[in-house]
């Protein structure tokens, strides 16, 4: 996958999941329906478009000269397993956040607590999140839902991991079908630093001292405690597929 479809298909899943928390938290608060959808609508579309336009220019510009038709086939949109099942994981991390919010998640029991034991010992940046929490008197089900967000990244880390060799072929398929602005190599090389500042701030936790109190409590923090180890998982899986594309034989 090109950095520009990346970039393009990572901006709609970031806005509608925002999107999704900010109508959250518009009902909660008692905003009719209406009204709730209406505003966020056209923030959501118009927040959309802007980064849309820049994947799309970006994508354009590595690819001059060539016809619009080749450019953007159908089967570029397709989503393929991995894709599905990260979609899929997101919606259920939304479902946690949503639904199990406040005193909810405490309907798990023993598998809840277990599970928040056993990330707190595996994540590092999940011991940050705890500690920031407490700072703030503040849980209402977050430390449950960053929970169950980094259990669905680490499944999905492994199970795209098994697949890394199909997905450097494709790769290596489209590069030789048209040639791509940075190459397999430099997008492995972007695509690892990105990895490697989301390992910092999220698994190590470097970001969650910084975040006020209030940011917790609106989206930014849903988004941190959602979306993001999904994100950096998706994004260690393009970078390590596109590294191994870049050598010879995988």
């Amino acid at each position: 996958m090109g950095i520009a479809r990346l970039l393009a298909k990572g901006w709609v899943i970031f806005c509608l999941f925002a999107a999704a928390h900010a109508m959250r938290f518009d009902l909660a608060a008692g905003v009719p329906l209406a009204n709730a959808a209406f505003s966020i609508g056209i923030c959501v579309l118009l927040f959309m478009a802007m980064g849309l336009l820049f994947a799309g220019g970006f994508g354009a510009s590595g690819a001059a000269g060539l016809p619009l038709r080749v450019r953007a086939k159908p089967h570029h949109w397709v989503p393929g397993f991995n894709e599905i099942v990260f979609v899929g994981f997101v919606i259920l991390s939304f479902i946690s956040q949503a639904v199990l919010s406040g005193a909810g998640w405490q309907q798990f029991g023993r598998f809840g607590q277990a599970l928040e034991s056993a990330i707190y010992f595996v994540v590092p940046g999940q011991r940050a999140l705890v500690h920031a929490l407490d700072h703030c008197s503040m849980d209402g089900g977050r430390l449950f839902s960053a929970s169950f967000a980094w259990m669905l990244a680490v499944i999905f880390l492994a199970s795209a991991a098994s697949r890394l060799r199909l997905q450097a072929g494709i790769i290596r398929l489209e590069r030789a079908a048209r040639a791509d602005m940075l190459g397999p190599t430099w997008r492995a090389f972007l695509l690892g630093i990105v990895a490697v500042m989301g390992l910092q701030f999220l698994f190590v936790g470097s970001a969650y001292p910084w975040l006020g109190c209030s940011a917790f409590a609106d989206i930014t923090g849903a988004l941190l405690i959602g979306l993001a180890p999904l994100m950096l998982a998706y994004v260690i899986v393009a970078a390590l597929a596109s590294l191994l594309a870049s050598s010879k034989e995988s």
